[in-house]
């Protein structure tokens, strides 16, 4: 029980790297001489490396709530299974947790489709980067940790 408790929470601190990562990081979108991300659109021109804020679209602002919200949902997730692994009775089920992880897996899933939806492709080759990624491997990851603590239970 013990090496189940210690995997779920390993896999758990994996997908909150990677929700921290994938907001932070400046690589949602790549291509060229040009990095786009949620916060900034950075250009490298003439040797020197130039960002400016990103724009203020909806979009783009729902994206950021989103990643913000989903980051927040797994730490808080994280933060009521510790609690719930000292407090709940033998038997009990992590329904608390689950709750919070599967809301922080539809949050980073809704904020990944947007933006593959309204990143503007003008035709410069523009790809998405390592971070747009991250966001979609975090949400499988996310949704199956809640699964899981669905089905977990505490025992003795």
């Amino acid at each position: 029980m013990l090496l189940i408790l210690l995997g779920v929470l390993i896999l758990h601190l994996i997908i909150l790297i990677l929700l921290i990562v994938s907001t932070a990081a400046s690589a949602w979108s790549v291509g060229g001489d040009r990095s786009t991300d949620l916060w900034y659109s950075c250009m490298t021109t003439n040797g020197g490396y130039h960002c400016k804020p990103a724009s203020n679209e909806d979009w783009i602002q729902a994206v950021q709530a989103l990643m913000i919200l989903s980051l927040l949902f797994c730490f808080f997730s994280l933060i009521a299974f510790l609690y719930q692994l000292f407090r709940l009775v033998k038997g009990g089920r992590f329904f608390f947790t689950a709750i919070f992880q599967i809301l922080a897996s539809l949050f980073v899933m809704c904020g990944a489709i947007i933006y593959t939806v309204m990143c503007p492709d003008d035709g410069s080759g523009v790809q998405f980067g390592y971070a747009y990624v991250l966001a979609w491997v975090a949400f499988p990851l996310c949704l199956i940790s809640g699964l899981i603590y669905i089905v977990l239970r505490k025992k003795e």
